[in-house]
Formats: C-alpha cells, sequence, structure tokens
C-alpha cells in the first residue's frame, strides 16, 4: 500500500466494491433483527444469548482455521466463495428452525460458515491494492460500510413490510451475491520472497512465526486495546441515551454519525492522514481520540457532546484499522497474508470485543456511566504502545 503511483483505469476496483458491498449489505440487513427473530423462533431472553455467545465463540476458532486453509491451498477465493454461499444456504435454512436445539445447531453452522469471511475479502483486497497501485484499501472498505449503513436502513423497512423473515431471505440472497462476487476478483498470485524462508510443511510453523513477531503482537495488542474498547459503547450506549431522555430520532441520528465518520475516513481522510502521520502517528491519534470520546460519555449527555464523540469514531476505528492494514501489509508475506488476516480478526478483534462485552455489562450495572473512564483508560495504555507501530523495512520485490 506504499504510495499507490498514479495509473490509469482503476483496475479490479469495481470487483472489490462488489465483493465488500455485497458483505457488509448481508451483515447490515440481519445483524439488528437477528435477536428478534430468534425470540419470534421460540427462544427465550437466555436461549437467545447462549446462541449468540456460541456463534462468537465458534467464529474465533473458525476464523484461523479459515485462513491457513486459504493460504495452504492458495485458494483465498475459493475460500470465501464457499463460506458465502454456504452461509446463504444457511440462512434460508434457518427460515425452518424453531426451538432452541435446532436454531443452536444452524447458528453454530452459519459461524463457521462466516468466520473467515471478512478478513479473507481484506486479504484480496490488500493484494490486489499492493499488485495494482491503482485504488486504495480505505476506498473498498468505506464501500462496504456505506453498504451495511443502506443495508441496516432497508432491514426496518423489510420488516415492517414483510416481517422478520424477509431480513433472512434478504441476507441469504446478499450472502449468495458475495459467493458471485468472490469470483470475480482477481486471485493474488503467488509471489517470490527471497528473504523469507519456505514454508514449512506444518501449519503451525506459520501461527508461530506471526505471533513470534513483535510487531506483528503489538499490532494485535493496539487494536484489541482501542478497538476492544468499543464494546462498552456497543452494548450500552443506547441505554444510556435513552435513559437521559433522548428520543429515538436523536438516537438514530447519534448512531449515523459514527458510521458516517467511518465511511469519511476510510473513502476520504483516511489516507492523507497515514501519509503525513505515518502508522505510529496515526494510531497514537486513534488512541487519543479514543481517550476523548469516552470521557465524553462518561461525563456527559449534551447532545452537541456526544455528537462530537460520535464524530470520533472515525478515528477511533477506522483510522487505526487502515494504520493495521498498512502494517500488515508491509510485515506479512504474500503467502501469509490470509492467515495474518484471520488472526488479526480473531485476537485483535474478536477475542477482546468478547472478553469486554461480557465485562461491560458488570461494569456499566456497577458504575453506570463511569464504566466509560475504564475504556477512556484502555486508550491510554495504548497510546504509548501505538508509538512503536512504525512500518518494517521494504521486502524486496
Amino acid at each position: 500500500m506504499r504510495g499507490l503511483p498514479a495509473r490509469s483505469g482503476l483496475g479490479s476496483f469495481p470487483a472489490f466494491v462488489f465483493l465488500q458491498g455485497s458483505l457488509y449489505a448481508a451483515y447490515g440487513m440481519v445483524s439488528p433483527f437477528l435477536p428478534s427473530f430468534l425470540g419470534e423462533r421460540g427462544l427465550d431472553a437466555s436461549e437467545i444469548g447462549i446462541v449468540l455467545a456460541a456463534g462468537t465463540l465458534m467464529r474465533l476458532v473458525a476464523g484461523p482455521v479459515a485462513g491457513r486453509i486459504a493460504d495452504r491451498l492458495d485458494a483465498t477465493r475459493t475460500v470465501v466463495a464457499a463460506g458465502a454461499a454456504a452461509a446463504g444456504l444457511l440462512a434460508f435454512a434457518t427460515l425452518l428452525g424453531h426451538g432452541f436445539p435446532a436454531l443452536l445447531v444452524l447458528g453454530l453452522a452459519q459461524a463457521i460458515a462466516l468466520a473467515g469471511l471478512a478478513p479473507l475479502a481484506d486479504a484480496l483486497t490488500l493484494a490486489a491494492v499492493e499488485r495494482e497501485r491503482t485504488f486504495a484499501y480505505g476506498w473498498v472498505r468505506g464501500a462496504g460500510s456505506a453498504a451495511f449503513i443502506l443495508a441496516t436502513l432497508a432491514s426496518g423497512q423489510a420488516v415492517a413490510w414483510a416481517g422478520l423473515s424477509s431480513v433472512l431471505v434478504s441476507s441469504g440472497l446478499l450472502f449468495l451475491l458475495t459467493a458471485l462476487a468472490a469470483r470475480q476478483v482477481p486471485a493474488a498470485p503467488r509471489v517470490a520472497e527471497p528473504d523469507v524462508p519456505a514454508p514449512q510443511d506444518s501449519s503451525r510453523h506459520a501461527l508461530r512465526a506471526l505471533l513470534a513477531a513483535p510487531l506483528f503482537r503489538r499490532v494485535l495488542l493496539v487494536a484489541a486495546l482501542v478497538i476492544g474498547s468499543h464494546a462498552l459503547h456497543e452494548a450500552f450506549a443506547v441505554i444510556r441515551w435513552r435513559a437521559a431522555g433522548l428520543g429515538p430520532g436523536t438516537v438514530s441520528l447519534l448512531w449515523s454519525l459514527a458510521v458516517l465518520s467511518e465511511v469519511a475516513v476510510f473513502v476520504l481522510g483516511g489516507a492523507w492522514l497515514l501519509e503525513r502521520l505515518g502508522t505510529a502517528g496515526t494510531a497514537m491519534l486513534a488512541a487519543g481520540a479514543g481517550i476523548l470520546r469516552w470521557a465524553i460519555m462518561a461525563t456527559t449527555v449534551a447532545v452537541p457532546m456526544l455528537a462530537i464523540g460520535q464524530a470520533l469514531h472515525g478515528l477511533t476505528f477506522a483510522l487505526l484499522h487502515l494504520a493495521n492494514m498498512r502494517l500488515l501489509a508491509d510485515l506479512v508475506p504474500a503467502r501469509d497474508g490470509a492467515t495474518a488476516q484471520t488472526l488479526y480478526a480473531t485476537l485483535g478483534l474478536g477475542l477482546a470485543n468478547t472478553v469486554l462485552t461480557g465485562l461491560s455489562g458488570w461494569l456499566y450495572g456497577r458504575f453506570g456511566a463511569d464504566a466509560f473512564w475504564s475504556m477512556a483508560a484502555l486508550c491510554a495504555v495504548a497510546l504509548p504502545l501505538a508509538a512503536g507501530l512504525r512500518r518494517p523495512p521494504s521486502r524486496p520485490a
């Protein structure tokens, strides 16, 4: 992702917008209403929680496995296409599910199918950005976020018009479209990298080599602290705002502002900041923005201040994600790109979010809004660590 020299045309950019747009639209269509659908099919609150938590844990296990399969077989596109097709068919199968045992099994199967989709789509995108130099990763990822917003809005209309089952049908069709899109993007060719030892027969060697790299571990840790700090916000921000008397319209606008700021950083400002501040500087800016954002959440419910805090989401999530993607593109050999992406999604994002979401209920129940100071503290811990996120020396071409 260095430099991005100007070339004519957009290369494979439209194909990757098709891939990421259909994928994140599928997520956006189903995620707001899945708990309600499970409740409609006979699950009580505790059973809904078990199904969702079991799916999260399954994705943490299955994600790195999908990444290693993709790298070992040099088949990232095929793994994405197969996973998306399975996710689509399982969405349709879920329409037939009733009761806790059936929906738990279907949820676990769906989690396996979904586990590698987003990180492997990122791996394909980053490889194309490095190879073609005709577009930026942020343009593609921003298109995915925009598709998520539009699909989330559409899901509400679909439920009002045709009931909760409509979001399963729509997401199933979109996942099948994602499978088609995965076959349209170019595969990443094998690149000779003479400075990196030849791959070993054991998959464990590649995993150990990645986890032994100090910069890779630092990327995971900073992501876990800063992006993980969003867990309390995701779980309790709306509850806090509604308790303070904010109406549904205001809450919706505040939530949308965060996602719009994410799109703006991915598409417009992120690359500019990266070029001027470098990966360490942008990561430090993200951590500092996190301290400010969670301090606002802890101390006020004034709408203008909350709007500022929500607008910081573009820095606390999107900017750090862009910096980490650039670091991974520089650090990780092409043959291990899918493994690196799934480890990042699992250890840097998924595991931290799972643990911190579990803690969030206890923190908010005990401390109320003051619990957000603990999220600010996580970002403060990340700040000096982020200073070490400097790009490694370039690998020989």
